[in-house]
């Protein structure tokens, strides 16, 4: 068994554990339900975005903890301060040290920046606690999910007002889950299965995903130089998370990390 059956094992009986305790009805009367939804599209696309989708992530199976002391609120205010385009915040508690409550924080201190809500999405229930939550958009992992289940979440979704990252790894699962329902393809650099990271992946799939989606790179993106290849590439999103919070401030490594992207590039 994989690291990632297990968080699906695991997700499964957690999920039931929640819906138990606070019922989809419940989630429908939350104060953050019915608040607007802001765009991750619009903001990646945006005149002078970064394209930055900067994640707090205290922990991850392959490298342990990462950060555990960051606090949700503050670190995400940081990462907008510093440049962020977007947010992702890891709820996930048993693998990645994430709560919902995380999610909350970041929603409090960051009322316009759009929020992604980094889970393992298997359920219907899910998406409806993340709008409650006072997320924008969700995660579809296409690992996880069947390609019917990929439409049926991304359609749900849509019918909550929440956009959607569909999350691949390779071209085989490019080619079978890609819905027009999805509103962004991520390709993960990261083997979710082995947890091996090859950034070439995003660089080989770029040319298979239409253009009518918008590509976000994920995982492996330490240096400026590999953006500006991605984006010559066609990328306009750029999911980073370990990069940041393995420091000891996360919002000025993204910082130094803008700078770089904005200073002009010297003549080879």
């Amino acid at each position: 068994m994989t690291i990632l059956d297990k968080i699906i094992v695991e997700k499964r009986q957690e999920v039931a554990r929640r819906e138990a305790e606070t019922p989809a009805a419940t989630l429908h009367n939350a104060p953050l339900f019915t608040r607007p939804v802001l765009s991750a599209r619009a903001a990646l696309t945006a005149a002078g975005s970064s394209g930055i989708i900067a994640e707090f992530k205290r922990q991850s199976p392959s490298k342990g903890v990462i950060n555990g002391t960051a606090e949700a609120g503050t670190t995400t205010a940081g990462y907008v301060a510093a440049g962020a385009a977007c947010l992702s915040v890891l709820t996930d508690e048993p693998f990645f040290g994430g709560t919902p409550a995380d999610l909350q924080a970041a929603r409090a201190a960051n009322p316009h920046t759009p929020i992604l809500r980094k889970d393992f999405v298997i359920s219907e229930y899910q998406i409806i606690e993340a709008r409650a939550l006072g997320a924008d958009f969700i995660l579809l992992i296409a690992s996880c999910l069947t390609p019917a289940e990929v439409v049926q979440f991304s359609k749900f979704s849509h019918s909550l007002g929440l956009e959607v990252l569909l999350e691949v790894h390779d071209e085989t699962e490019l080619r079978s889950h890609l819905a027009n329902s999805v509103d962004l393809v991520g390709v993960n650099n990261r083997n979710l299965s082995t947890f091996v990271t090859d950034v070439d992946t995003s660089t080989r799939l770029a040319s298979l995903i239409p253009s009518s989606f918008v590509k976000v790179a994920e995982s492996g993106l330490q240096h400026a130089s590999t953006i500006r290849g991605l984006r010559q590439a066609g990328y306009q999103g750029f999911l980073i998370g370990e990069t940041f919070m393995k420091t000891a401030d996360p919002a000025a490594a993204l910082a130094g990390l803008v700078a770089e992207l904005t200073a002009p590039v010297a003549a080879s």
